[in-house]
């Protein structure tokens, strides 16, 4: 086949692309022309010996354009793909998010064991299994003769429906019984629940989230799924660090541009840009510095904090988080997460620390779950700044600036919807989904949100609600 592309002209004239701009976009031909650049691209050393005119950028334009036209997305984020993968490998990734995830559960071993569930849910005739083997509480639905939403195990609180890659950043921080634990941005209740489930409803969890009207969805999950050891907050995140410091661990499921989730939001592939990544990646850097600032580096077995979006961007993941380091004494450690591709230590004319490495990067194409990321750092000292030196690096913008009227803790995590194609969930094999395009949702059926509420959205004090003092919270 390369030999044949690199003996033909794939690239349409002038002539050709006029008359398709004037009629209705035929899709079957832009698959093919995407198909034939894509492979032109691969060897394109191929196609400069038979035409020592032809320009790599010019095969590039082509192939954006195409796929604009082909897919429904704008330009800004087609570019941003390009940047991100190789030709070939962006365009696995916008297949992929044309097709639903899998419907997944997480079973709460607060009340339940995985096997004792699958057994009831087998009873009332839905196929499923495991996830894979790193998950211990996952299951994976394949069909249901009834609403998974709606049965007496899911009232009664024995499961939550919930995304397997949010179960990641939860299993990265690993909470052990009895400690304090921040999570940041909590709503809907999903990752709550499982640090509780992981901490055998023991200690303390602050489960905070900036929406109030977000807040009712996450009381609701946590009375429903008997955790006992919660206290809800509605608060801006960036306040944590004044009002409620010393926990032994954070997590933090930050805001994001949801670019990794298209497949449940078909909006995203459309309506967001650069200065969606931008915005969101400035409200990043102020609460992942809040929620290194509200970690005790000196806690038995504590000091830990998780970073975690459902972007795929280098911009809101890789730049975030090495601006943590630069900015906070703190080092990135192992995830203990077993697969994943590995973190960007270079993107375009960016260098970043070496130990992003360390960091991991879920796509679906690859993993077969939504795009995700995941970072684990260790506070080094409780100093606010980085002592680099005899000088003292102050953080750059971690004054609340751009990001001051957007929502300060939305959930980055969505959960998966109903209907979902077969395909194995695991951290190897490549998607397995059959038949179409589900539609596009705005809400997954835990109310989980995209991106972020927006401007003008009230900050709220967290004013007496300190360490060891008796009240009400808000």
């Amino acid at each position: 086949r390369q030999q044949m592309l690199a003996e033909r002209e794939v690239l349409p004239t002038a002539e050709e692309l006029e008359k398709e701009q004037a009629m209705p976009a035929d899709i079957p031909t832009l698959k093919q022309r995407i198909q034939d650049v894509s492979e032109a691209l691969k060897d394109f050393a191929s196609v400069r010996e038979r035409n020592p005119a032809a320009s790599r950028q010019q095969y590039m334009q082509q192939l954006a354009l195409d796929l604009s036209a082909c897919y429904g997305y704008n330009g800004e984020l087609i570019e941003l793909l390009l940047q991100l993968f190789s030709p070939a490998e962006a365009l696995q990734f916008i297949e992929a998010s044309e097709r639903p995830r899998p419907m997944t559960l997480r079973t709460n071993t607060l009340k339940t064991r995985r096997r004792e569930l699958a057994q009831a849910l087998i009873a009332r005739n839905v196929n499923l299994d495991p996830i894979a083997k790193w998950s211990k509480e996952g299951l994976q639905v394949y069909e249901s003769a009834v609403p998974v939403g709606a049965t007496p195990e899911y009232l009664a609180g024995h499961y939550m429906i919930q995304s397997a890659s949010s179960f990641l950043p939860v299993l990265a921080l690993a909470p052990q019984p009895g400690q304090r634990v921040l999570d940041m941005a909590a709503a809907p209740g999903g990752k709550t629940s499982h640090l509780a489930a992981l901490m055998g409803n023991s200690g303390v969890l602050v489960a905070n989230d900036f929406n109030k009207q977000r807040v009712k969805s996450l009381q609701g999950n946590l009375a429903r799924l008997g955790v006992k050891c919660a206290i809800v907050v509605n608060a801006d995140g960036r306040d944590f660090p004044k009002a409620m410091g010393g926990f032994d661990r954070v997590l933090l499921d930050a805001p994001c541009s949801g670019l990794g989730v298209i497949s449940k939001d078909a909006a995203i592939k459309a309506e967001k840009g650069f200065q969606d990544v931008q915005r969101c990646q400035q409200l990043q850097k102020e609460l992942l510095l809040a929620a290194i600032d509200s970690c005790n580096a000196n806690a038995t077995g504590g000091g830990f904090v998780v970073y975690s979006t459902c972007s795929i961007s280098a911009e809101e993941n890789e730049t975030v988080v090495d601006y943590a380091l630069k900015s906070r004494d703190v080092k990135l450690v192992e995830t203990g997460l077993d697969f994943g591709v590995e973190g960007f230590t270079r993107y375009r004319a960016k260098r970043f620390h070496t130990s992003l490495k360390l960091c991991r990067r879920y796509y679906p194409h690859t993993h077969n779950m939504d795009g995700f990321f995941v970072a684990k750092f260790r506070k080094l000292s409780n100093s606010a700044s980085k002592i680099v030196g005899a000088e003292t690096q102050q953080p750059k913008g971690s004054a609340k600036g751009s990001g001051k009227n957007a929502a300060a803790n939305g959930s980055g995590g969505h959960s998966f919807t109903k209907g979902a194609a077969k395909g194995k969930v695991n951290g190897s094999s490549a998607p397995r989904n059959k038949g179409a395009q589900g539609p596009a949702q705005k809400r997954s059926p835990d109310g989980k949100g995209h991106g972020f509420v927006g401007k003008g959205v009230a900050k709220r004090s967290i004013k007496g609600v300190v360490r060891g003092k008796k009240g009400t919270t808000k």
